[in-house]
């Protein structure tokens, strides 16, 4: 290898990272020669929080049998968008940023309700069809399970 190939050029690194501010991306990266350079940076979100469960009292007696059984479950609202993936949910394009969506908001079949980030990626979340947003099934920064219920449309 020569010389040349273990200097590091400080305008190079500069420039890459200028394409990635110039275009949004979070990591570049370039290879000559024998050298590689890899550039990256977090995006400003909001870190996840964590939710804890407290743990339930243990319940000593039991329901009298005259009691009717609870009733089954009738699966998810009609309408209900669910979480095509698991990650982390943000209702806006960036922290302070106005809402995609509020409740009785009308949207268009394919109109960005949210964004998920999965592995640092983030992955606007399409209306499946137009209608009127009845309810909004998350929080800011909430994780989600895929197949968990996000917003309903009517």
């Amino acid at each position: 290898m020569s010389r040349e190939d273990h200097n590091l050029d400080p305008a190079l690194v500069r420039e890459l990272a200028t394409i990635l501010n110039d275009t949004d991306l979070t990591e570049i990266e370039i290879e000559r020669g024998s050298v590689r350079v890899r550039v990256s940076r977090q995006k400003d979100y909001p870190q996840p929080m964590q939710y804890m469960q407290a743990p339930q009292p243990m319940q000593q007696a039991l329901a009298p049998a005259s009691q009717p059984a609870p009733a089954a479950p009738t699966g998810p609202e009609p309408g209900t968008v669910p979480s095509p993936m698991v990650g982390t949910v943000y209702l806006a394009s960036a922290p302070g940023a106005k809402n995609f969506i509020e409740v009785g908001q009308q949207v268009a079949e394919g109109e960005t309700v949210l964004i998920i980030e999965a592995m640092k990626t983030m992955n606007q979340i399409p209306a499946p069809r137009a209608g009127r947003i009845t309810r909004i099934c998350v929080e800011n920064a909430q994780p989600v399970e895929y197949g968990e219920a996000l917003v309903v449309i009517a």
